[in-house]
């Protein structure tokens, strides 16, 4: 089923909106929630969650990309369920890769005080845009779906090594980029 027949099933309030769903992005959504919340059990609460917020919010809103939209809100409820219990311990993979593109975008100030959130989103997305699609794909793996570099590595055929030589390169470029922007 395509995603515009999927979007059909929720204006139409059709419970197998759900089934399809989770048939064509469940892997997806949960691999997502995961790679954040480290934890079987809350990440299948987390992709469940995704789908009733999918089903609360379609409609009125039709999202124009539909697996983009679902790995939004799992990324976004995997996140405040990790605030919620934020382990003791600092070696999770998403405080370590926050940890990195820290370094990137901190300043003195708080970053959302500095700039406007949609520019920032939209300088991010026109470096993104400009990065080879090997280099854009490893860095989303690291910082949007937060894959452990072992995982990168093994997705890309590279060593371990290779991978955090280019993610170091491009927290550089992104921190070269971010202040010829004027951001930082």
């Amino acid at each position: 089923m395509n995603d515009e027949e999927i979007l059909d099933l929720y204006w139409t309030r059709q419970e197998k909106a759900i089934y399809e769903t989770d048939k064509k992005y469940g892997k997806y959504c949960n691999t997502i929630s995961f790679n954040i919340l480290q934890n079987n059990e809350e990440a299948k609460e987390c992709v469940n969650d995704t789908y009733l917020k999918a089903w609360n919010n379609i409609p009125p809103k039709r999202p124009n990309v539909l697996k983009i939209y679902l790995g939004r809100i799992t990324r976004n409820l995997a996140i405040n369920q990790y605030e919620k219990r934020k382990a003791k311990k600092r070696d999770y993979t998403l405080e370590v890769a926050l940890e990195e593109l820290n370094e990137c975008v901190s300043s003195k100030n708080n970053v959302e005080e500095v700039v406007d959130y949609n520019e920032l989103v939209n300088v991010l997305n026109t470096f993104l845009s400009e990065l080879s699609e090997n280099k854009r794909k490893i860095f989303l793996e690291r910082y949007w779906y937060l894959y452990s570099i072992k995982e990168i590595s093994s997705n890309n055929k590279i060593s371990e090594s290779n991978v955090k030589v280019i993610l170091m390169r491009l927290r550089k470029e992104l921190k070269d980029y971010l202040k010829e922007g004027g951001i930082l």
